[in-house]
């Protein structure tokens, strides 16, 4: 079975719900994996946007890739250009991808507003799982 490790800054927002998509388009065709340059916790919008659209994040756990040092990944998706700038080397054969998304904890403005980053992250994350999954696995 395939492993998939996805990295961002804080392993709170963007790989986690990345994480949750490949696990969906995935199911039992690879072992999925998320970690941070540092470990935030998940992010309460987060777990709200995804099950917006049924998934179910609240049980995931914020990492740092030093938990994952040693582990042979087949592949490595860096979802922020921090993650892609200070992922260390894995001695292994992994290929890496890289796909920029914008931070929706960043986001500023009213309630509805940041809902909306929050979801428009989300949809962009799900279409690039989606089709990462129908290419590479």
């Amino acid at each position: 079975m395939q492993s998939i490790l996805v990295l961002c800054t804080g392993n709170s927002c963007r790989s986690q719900m990345a994480e949750g998509y490949l696990k969906l388009f995935a199911a039992t065709q690879a072992n999925i994996f998320s970690a941070g340059i540092k470990a935030h916790g998940v992010n309460l919008r987060a777990v709200d946007i995804m099950k917006e659209d049924g998934i179910d994040i609240s049980n995931q756990t914020s990492n740092t890739v030093d938990d994952f040092r040693g582990k042979d990944f087949d592949f490595i998706i860096t979802v922020c250009d921090n993650a892609k700038e200070n992922c260390p080397v894995f001695p292994s054969r992994s290929k890496r991808f890289h796909h920029y998304f914008p931070d929706p904890a960043i986001a500023t403005g009213s309630d509805a507003e940041i809902q909306n980053e929050f979801r428009r992250a989300r949809d962009m994350i799900k279409a690039y799982c989606r089709s990462f999954v129908e290419e590479n696995i």
